[in-house]
């Protein structure tokens, strides 16, 4: 990979590819219009979809990838909203499915800037992402897409935890095979689980995205660069920690960056992980120098954090690259 030390080139596909094709959660977010209020007094909402992996395929469309996602909605009016607005926001939908007799899941929040946003979830009895199948995959598209993207809330029930492993076997840990973390506790049966189960994913990717507490349910190490140590140990490319107002760390074999945080008024930082999730999709396939990348994800995502939704405030490319020079200017 041309531009980040450490990391592999190997020799692309031949065949037609998307540029990213993202793996896991879907679903409706349904957000309060005002600040400061519980779900019990809040009176109206705002809609948009929601999800890591569908937001990360949004976010990386923003900045003009030709990008899908694989999931899955429940056959409800929600899941017609999800076909929808994928195709108005430029995701290709063609890997996504309805399951009869389930609903897509419903999550709400409360909003408590700068650093407060309870999220409540209904994906019960299960939801649908979870019921992606590895005989529905197409193994060729994912083995050929430039960026795979999978999500560690993928890997917390059958049949999608296999259904990701499939599509692993398939790509042969190729570069930019990328697992973010996302770890969230109501999900799995247990914490040792998790960790067993993400500790055999991380064998099968080459870049590993996470804050520092999914670091530490992952590899056992709460400090970021023992953290990142430890994932480019179990034979990762890329280790990239979240480290919240110290910023992001990101290491390979020969090289360390480190990026400050770029402040901004926080009014929902439900997203912000997304919306650099894209971003750094965007850095990696232009193949730009790793500290170029890492700053212009963190960009984005501060900018995701300075708006209320997820999926409709990720930013454009013109829009970070405008904030960077601003504070390039700064700088000088």
């Amino acid at each position: 990979m041309k531009g980040i030390k450490g990391m592999e080139r190997r020799e692309p596909s031949v065949c037609p590819a998307l540029d990213v094709i993202t793996m896991g959660r879907v679903g409706i977010d349904l957000y309060p219009t005002v600040d400061g209020v519980t779900l019990d007094n809040v009176r109206t909402f705002e809609k948009s979809l929601g999800g890591t992996a569908t937001n990360v395929a949004i976010a990386a469309a923003r900045h003009g990838l030709e990008s899908a996602v694989i999931t899955r909605v429940g056959d409800d009016p929600f899941g017609l909203f999800v076909y929808a607005e994928l195709q108005r926001v430029g995701v290709n939908d063609k890997f996504v499915r309805t399951i009869a007799g389930l609903n897509t899941p419903v999550a709400f929040c409360e909003i408590f800037p700068p650093d407060d946003f309870p999220l409540y979830f209904y994906r019960s009895p299960k939801a649908p992402d979870l019921r992606i199948e590895a005989a529905e995959l197409d193994l060729a598209a994912i083995s050929h897409a430039r960026i795979y993207w999978s999500t560690g809330t993928g890997l917390s029930q059958e049949p999608s935890r296999s259904a990701h492993f499939a599509a692993w076997r398939a790509r042969g840990r190729k570069p930019m095979t990328i697992l973010d973390l996302d770890f969230r506790p109501k999900f799995w049966s247990s914490l040792r689980s998790a960790t067993e189960v993400l500790a055999e994913a991380l064998a099968c990717v080459t870049v590993a995205v996470g804050n520092l507490e999914e670091c530490e349910i992952a590899v056992g190490e709460r400090d970021p660069y023992r953290a990142a140590d430890a994932l480019l140990d179990l034979g990762v490319e890329l280790a990239i920690v979240k480290q919240g107002p110290a910023g992001v760390l990101a290491k390979t074999r020969t090289e360390t960056v480190v990026v400050a945080p770029h402040p901004v008024e926080v009014v929902n930082g439900l997203g912000a992980g997304d919306g650099f999730g894209g971003a750094l999709c965007y850095g990696l396939s232009k193949e730009w120098p790793l500290r170029r990348t890492l700053s212009f994800a963190n960009v984005a995502g501060a900018i995701v954090a300075s708006r209320r939704e997820c999926s409709t405030a990720m930013p454009s490319t013109a829009e970070v690259e405008q904030t960077l020079k601003k504070l390039d200017n700064v700088d000088r």
